[in-house]
């Protein structure tokens, strides 16, 4: 071996396990790695491995590919680590989002904020430890790339509990590059932009015509007062109808943006991400547009790419699986650019606010863009947050270290508070504990206390 040893934590999921093969096996400069699939599911790793082991083959096996749900065999010596994990999706993620509605909450999501998302953290901040503790154990001198959501609560825990080196990955930025620059008709590898804010709550600060040195901004905020992006309810049905189809519930969730419009045209500001995304951080939300239970949407789409990955593995209808470029992901660019030493630019990081945002508080997790090296991952300084962005997200901060102190202390009472204090709970008191404790019931199994 004349490559690194990547080992891939929750391979079995689809959200990222393959994208991550398929980008490690399409990087000349990781070619003669070790890329070791893990996870504690043999049936889904054994899956894994077979779409894997078939794509290194089409490819002319550039690196060796493993897999072990041995914890320390897949970690023992390894450079890099990427971690996906969670226990139970979308049978939580379900009752995170029904749940709390059913009490009287305005959340939109119920994964990354609401009342249900303080659930999901703390299931994730748990398993995400537990890795961290293996990683101390078998390769304390990795470096970890984690992907878990809630990106920031995961982040902030992993930073205050263990020594672990890391970095938290979303692809939201990139993603939001592609889809403006479409709607643009402008090239996305002709935009170079910069963003800043929080996990799934950034907004762009530059973006420019690499061609001409023009600022796109102003053709942005222009583009979202077209009637297109009215809250109209035509458009609120054609959202709801595209729900059960997930190949039109995806373009539905990309282009139907009624609350990104109303945040451009009101405020002036244009976010990286969707509707989807953005809405859990704003307590208006629930007011804007069709907001659909993604939950279904995601497990719906999960399920088409589970059959399609199986397929692939095990047909003998030739597949052109070689042909799969690299993705939009910049896992994959930061792990090449911290082995080789070679300087890459990456759009989002997720690390812990040393001066970056100067009006947000210090120490909490912020995504910024950033430079990466053999040193190690330099980011931004950028501008402060405009108005009421930074309202928001110092709400959001306070929650973050709300529900990570009550994962890291066990503490039960810390966890309540965070579910008060969320603004899409409900606003009395007896409807959060009684949301809370059902929650708890159902997910003791999980949980830090």
């Amino acid at each position: 071996m004349s490559g690194p040893k990547i080992t891939l934590v929750g391979a079995g999921g689809l959200s990222f396990g393959p994208t991550m093969v398929n980008d490690v096996i399409h990087t000349p400069a990781l070619r003669g790695a070790r890329l070791v699939l893990h996870d504690v599911n043999e049936e889904r790793l054994l899956r894994a491995y077979r779409f894997a082991a078939k794509l290194n083959a089409a490819n002319g096996a550039p690196v060796i590919v493993d897999y072990s749900t041995d914890a320390g065999e897949a970690l023992d010596g390894a450079h890099f680590c990427l971690s996906s994990a969670e226990f139970g999706r979308f049978p939580y993620w379900r009752q995170d989002y029904e749940i709390p509605r059913r009490h009287g909450a305005t959340q939109v999501n119920g994964e990354n904020g609401g009342p249900g998302a303080v659930f999901h953290s703390l299931r994730s901040i748990t398993n995400t430890l537990s890795i961290c503790a293996d990683i101390e154990k078998y390769c304390p001198d990795t470096f970890l790339l984690n992907l878990s959501n809630p990106m920031s609560r995961v982040t902030l825990a992993i930073n205050r509990r263990t020594k672990v080196r890391n970095v938290g990955m979303c692809h939201e930025m990139p993603i939001g590059v592609l889809r403006i620059g479409r709607m643009l008709r402008v090239p996305p590898s002709k935009i170079r932009a910069k963003a800043s804010g929080i996990n799934h709550f950034t907004f762009f600060t530059e973006m420019v015509d690499t061609r001409t040195d023009t600022d796109l901004l102003p053709r942005v905020k222009a583009l979202f007062t077209k009637r297109f992006f009215d809250d109209r309810p035509v458009g609120a049905r054609l959202a709801a109808l595209s729900e059960k189809r997930p190949v039109f519930g995806m373009l539905a969730d990309q282009l139907y943006s009624p609350l990104v419009a109303h945040m451009v045209r009101t405020y002036g500001v244009v976010p990286c991400s969707v509707d989807s995304h953005i809405g859990e951080y704003l307590p208006f939300a629930h007011e804007i547009g069709h907001q659909p239970a993604h939950v279904d949407q995601f497990a719906r789409i999960d399920k088409v790419v589970e059959r399609f990955t199986s397929w692939v593995a095990t047909t003998k209808v030739p597949v052109p699986v070689h042909r799969m470029g690299h993705s939009l992901e910049e896992v994959i660019p930061i792990v090449a650019a911290m082995y080789t030493g070679e300087t890459r630019r990456v759009m989002a990081v997720n690390v812990p606010n040393h001066g970056y945002l100067p009006n947000v508080a210090q120490g909490a997790i912020v995504e910024v863009g950033a430079e990466v090296d053999g040193d190690g991952i330099h980011p931004d300084t950028m501008p402060p947050v405009a108005e009421p962005i930074a309202t928001h997200i110092a709400t959001q901060v306070a929650l973050q270290d709300l529900i990570v102190e009550a994962a890291l202390t066990r503490n039960r009472d810390l966890a309540l508070q965070a579910v008060i204090d969320d603004p899409a709970s409900p606003a009395d008191r007896s409807a959060c504990e009684a949301m809370f404790n059902e929650l708890l019931d159902l997910q003791a199994e999980h949980l830090p206390f």
